[in-house]
């Protein structure tokens, strides 16, 4: 928790100044909040608990939001601030007293999330979903919140009922797809879903989303087997589905048919419908199948070049250079690199091999900029700095590699072969300076530490 006198010490010293003008944008917010005209009385209540709830004052916040109730005693946004402050000291009666006489009030999106909310925090789950079919008329987006509390609430059936509903509308994702896993895993009762699916599946053959829950649980079993055949009969009735393919590629390469492993693979990655977490874990299983069959990099190749066009997905990005790079395919790998760091500029190993490899590729340019880059994100990195300074001299900019070089020194603790390398470039650019006594220094230091190596 923050600490009042310290935040109220800024307040006197920094908000004094600026208090009028503050005043305006509440009061601003409060016009779009359409509280209509209001007092200035009403505006000093109002600013003050917005004030106090900012340093989480809330009870000084609540007395604050009742002096405003007894000016407008009909004003929505007060009582709805006033549920919020409620909530923050756990008092969650009160809080719910208060949402609900705002949205009495006025029907509104974020008034009912937080009746939402309070009600799954404490464990209230038929009233939440109660709340979240409301919101579902704002958003059908929260169909998926519908599911979740169904499985929170037990209500198993209902629950595997939302899921086949959201797959139906929007194709599978991981999150579904672990909520159906832990449905079935509580429930123990494979054999009656079982029964359930091949009834559906009778009544209903195009009913997709029936043979993928089966294949999953025949999966779980280990009836692999059952599980090949139901894929093909899904293939057989439905011949332009994508989805089956997540599970035909498997048992495919378990049955070391490999063609048609591929072909079923690439037709994952040309999916609009498959998400691209899923298409990960098949981009994973493809390259341990290319560590183990060399002939079949042409296809990855392609497949790689397609994904780039397909998904903007940073995480495929990062694992085809890695694989690239560990079969020293260096270009290959900093291109998927490069594309990964657009993304994905905070991931740490992403950057560090993206600017190894720039430089061995004489990308010196690139290297400087990137380093520059990812030193804001981590400005305590003396990896970044050694980096920089390599580019740096590297490019004849060697001013500027000394003082990012001896910059990046104050960062250094207990890595001996690090510091080799600072002292190294450091050498390098006292050097091209003209400044032979520092060069000579630091050419001395790395080769004592040379020593202690051996």
């Amino acid at each position: 928790m923050k600490n009042p006198l310290y935040i109220l010490l800024l307040c006197f010293f920094f908000l004094q100044p600026v208090m009028a003008q503050d005043k305006e944008a509440i009061v601003d917010k409060v016009n779009e909040d359409d509280l209509g005209n209001v007092t200035d009385e009403f505006q000093e209540h109002f600013f003050e608990a917005l004030k106090q709830k900012g340093i989480e004052n809330y009870e000084k916040a609540i007395i604050a939001l009742e002096d405003c109730l007894e000016l407008e005693p009909d004003n929505a946004v007060v009582y709805f601030e006033l549920g919020k402050n409620y909530r923050q000291l756990e008092k969650f009666e009160l809080a719910l007293e208060n949402y609900k006489k705002a949205l009495e009030l006025e029907t509104r999106e974020d008034i009912l999330v937080e009746i939402y909310e309070t009600y799954r925090s404490t464990g209230d789950f038929e009233k939440a979903i109660l709340s979240v079919k409301a919101l579902m008329e704002f958003d059908p987006d929260y169909k998926e919140d519908l599911a979740n509390l169904y499985l929170l609430n037990e209500q198993y059936d209902e629950s595997l009922q939302v899921l086949d509903e959201l797959d139906e509308e929007e194709g599978v994702n991981n999150y579904r797809t672990m909520m159906r896993r832990q449905i079935y895993a509580r429930t123990g009762n494979t054999e009656a879903q079982i029964g359930n699916l091949e009834e559906g599946i009778a009544q209903d053959p195009e009913n997709e989303q029936n043979y993928l829950n089966l294949i999953y649980i025949y999966s779980e079993q280990g009836n692999k087997e059952e599980a090949f055949q139901t894929a093909l009969e899904l293939q057989e009735t439905n011949p332009g589905s994508r989805l089956v393919h997540l599970a035909l590629y498997k048992f495919y390469l378990d049955r070391n048919k490999p063609d048609a492993a591929v072909n079923s693979m690439k037709i994952v990655f040309e999916s609009e419908e498959i998400d691209p977490e899923s298409k990960f874990k098949v981009l994973n299983d493809f390259l341990l199948f290319v560590n183990e069959n060399r002939g079949y990099e042409k296809e990855l190749l392609e497949v790689s070049q397609d994904l780039v066009e397909w998904e903007n997905a940073p995480k495929l990005y990062e694992e085809l250079g890695k694989f690239y790079l560990k079969n020293d395919k260096k270009e290959e790998a900093l291109r998927f690199f490069e594309k990964g760091i657009a993304q994905n500029p905070d991931n740490f190993e992403l950057t560090k091999n993206t600017l190894l490899l720039q430089i061995e590729a004489g990308r010196n340019e690139e290297a400087r900029d990137l380093s520059r880059e990812a030193l804001e994100v981590f400005p305590a990195q003396p990896f970044f700095y050694l980096l920089q300074g390599v580019a740096l001299n590297n490019l004849e900019e060697y001013a500027e590699a000394e003082e990012i070089l001896t910059f990046g020194l104050d960062y250094l603790i207990d890595n001996i072969r690090l510091e080799i390398d600072f002292y190294k470039q450091l050498a390098i650019a006292y050097k091209a300076l003209g400044d032979d006594e520092k060069a000579y220094s630091f050419k001395s230091r790395l080769e004592e530490l040379l020593k202690i190596l051996e």
